[in-house]
């Protein structure tokens, strides 16, 4: 079940993944907010037409909805667990993820602030 392991990340990557994001949600306009990562901010980022990009402030993790579903990961599905290999973190960080797609309202419970949604609105 792991995934390949990349061993960076740059725009090139950002924006793959953007476009494939863009691609799952076809008839909708996606919001995502970034930290200021230099990739999330680089001139040659690809950010598809769906899709608008808001950084958010400066040293804020608290306002980071990617920092709240680590959290989450952490505390409910890898708590009190010692890993042979990266193979298995990656495994279990995965299978994690799949519970909280099945899950949208967990995941909302998590994510959908005040200034997300009237960001979105």
């Amino acid at each position: 079940m792991a995934s390949m392991i990349l061993p960076w990340v740059d725009a090139k990557l950002m924006s793959l993944f953007l476009s494939q994001t863009a691609a799952q949600f076809p008839d909708e306009h996606c919001v995502m907010f970034l930290d200021r990562a230099g990739w999330h901010k680089a001139h040659v980022l690809v950010v598809p037409p769906n899709m608008t990009l808001v950084p958010l402030p400066p040293y804020s993790p608290e306002l980071n909805p990617a920092e709240h579903v680590w959290e989450y990961i952490r505390e409910n599905d890898m708590r009190n667990l010692v890993f042979s290999d990266l193979d298995k973190v990656m495994d279990a960080v995965e299978a994690s993820l799949h519970r909280l797609h099945a899950s949208p309202d967990i995941l909302r419970s998590m994510t959908a602030f005040p200034l997300i949604i009237k960001s979105v609105a």
